[in-house]
């Protein structure tokens, strides 16, 4: 693997950051779509709400938020802007930096959707340190298949719907992962029940920044 050149992914990163805050429709868009969510929820649970179903109704906000935040990753960029990125940029440090985006925005979201819930439904998690953790591990293996799956979208001329289903299969394993997890925290079981649950997002978050290095190469050459 080629060495990745920090100056070149900070610089990407930034790019993607300028892009965002010019249009400001995307990343609103996306908020309001949960924020809209969680509203619903509000009107549907106010005599309360269960754990398990909380649980649940959490990790659909956030997995779809995600897909809309990660899914103009690659989609944005037109065949002129390819080349261009081509004769600047090595292909490990253009996916990273779209992974790494990627995944601080998922982490915004998923913030963003522990404050709509707790203040409109309620925050039944009893150990918040291991909550965190499970957003951390979970958003960037999300985020990271994700921004794989848009890639192979946008190479093959899919729309955004192929992305999600192509989407649907990888992310399945991580959702299970984080809702077991999710669950264990809502209980506020002991840290070291958890530990084989986060050891294993902790190897799909590995997995699938090898995969990203290794097929984008090829993806990167069309």
């Amino acid at each position: 693997m080629a060495v990745l050149n920090s100056a070149h992914i900070i610089e990407l990163i930034r790019k993607e950051f300028r892009l965002e805050f010019r249009q400001k429709t995307a990343l609103a868009g996306i908020l309001l779509y949960v924020l809209s969510i969680v509203f619903i929820g509000f009107l549907s649970f106010r005599g309360g709400i269960r754990p398990d179903v909380w649980n649940a109704l959490f990790w659909i906000v956030v997995f779809f938020a995600a897909i809309n935040a990660a899914s103009k990753s690659f989609f944005a960029e037109t065949r002129h802007k390819s080349i261009y990125n081509y004769t600047l940029y090595s292909a490990d440090d253009f996916v990273i930096s779209k992974i790494i985006y990627n995944i601080l925005l998922v982490w915004v979201v998923s913030g963003c959707a522990v404050l709509c819930f707790g203040w409109m439904i309620n925050f039944p998690v009893q150990d918040f340190s291991l909550f965190v953790l499970i957003l951390l591990l979970g958003g960037a293996a999300l985020a990271g298949s994700l921004t794989l799956m848009s890639c192979i979208a946008s190479k093959t001329g899919s729309s955004y719907s192929v992305m999600s289903l192509l989407s649907m299969p990888v992310c399945i394993p991580v959702l299970l992962i984080v809702l077991r997890l999710t669950r264990n925290a809502i209980d506020g079981l002991d840290m070291s029940v958890s530990y084989s649950y986060l050891g294993g997002l902790l190897i799909i978050d590995v997995i699938i920044l090898s995969l990203s290095f290794f097929l984008f190469r090829y993806l990167w050459k069309e």
